[in-house]
């Protein structure tokens, strides 16, 4: 589903083209008028179920690796912009080229473990010191090369170039309905139809779940081919 379907299938459903509103501006103190248009409306509620779908399934596709560097005598890692949480961090040793991976720990660990900067080597342990910065100990004895596997938030429907997205293409149901969740209640609907749009979400989340936190992580192989009992 692309976003000119998405868009006007939300309209279709909710009987309501959201015509602009205008209401008072008092963020900060403001006394002016603002005003929201059918578009930033409709897109409110798509990225609201973007980012619960985003946050209750984890597919392959939502995670990113970066690599970056540690630079001699400094314990801070810089994050990337869209970082949101860590999966592994690992050092390649340049030694061996060989990816020695971090343990997580907390800050007070890594200051209780190596309370003198100068004790330095190949990091062990990081541990998230603010949301733009990782703490790693010891101190880098040289520069080394990391590379960071993160969960972020993809590129919403609403601004991408192509007017889809992975989610939308293979899992659009979980947006529509989450976005029809939104919007209803926006609406302040009725409560029974804002019940029964919540329980499609739920039902097309079983079918993600089945594949994000399911068959993505496990084969046949190893765990066997799925089977139903037959009496």
């Amino acid at each position: 589903m692309n976003y000119t379907t998405l868009f006007k299938t939300i309209q279709g459903y909710l009987e309501n083209d959201f015509p602009s509103f205008t209401g008072a501006d008092t963020v900060d103190g403001g006394a002016g008028t603002l005003t929201l248009t059918p578009q930033q409306q409709i897109n409110t509620f798509i990225t609201q179920a973007e980012k619960r779908i985003y946050n209750s399934v984890q597919f392959p596709q939502f995670r990113r690796n970066q690599t970056g560097t540690l630079t001699t005598s400094n314990s801070y890692l810089s994050l990337p912009s869209d970082f949101l949480a860590v999966y592994e961090l690992a050092v390649i040793d340049p030694s061996t080229n060989g990816y020695e991976y971090l343990l997580n720990k907390d800050v007070s660990y890594i200051r209780a473990s190596y309370p003198l900067p100068t004790t330095s080597g190949i990091p062990k342990y990081y541990a998230l010191f603010d949301e733009n910065t990782m703490l790693v100990g010891p101190t880098p004895a040289a520069n080394y090369t990391v590379e960071l596997h993160y969960f972020y938030y993809p590129e919403s429907i609403t601004v991408s170039a192509t007017g889809t997205t992975w989610l939308c293409n293979n899992f659009d149901m979980t947006v529509l309905y989450g976005a029809l969740v939104e919007g209803y209640t926006y609406m302040k609907g009725e409560p029974d139809m804002i019940t029964n749009y919540n329980k499609r979400y739920e039902e097309a989340m079983i079918l993600a779940k089945r594949l994000g936190d399911g068959m993505d992580r496990r084969d046949a192989y190893r765990s066997g081919q799925i089977r139903m009992s037959v009496n």
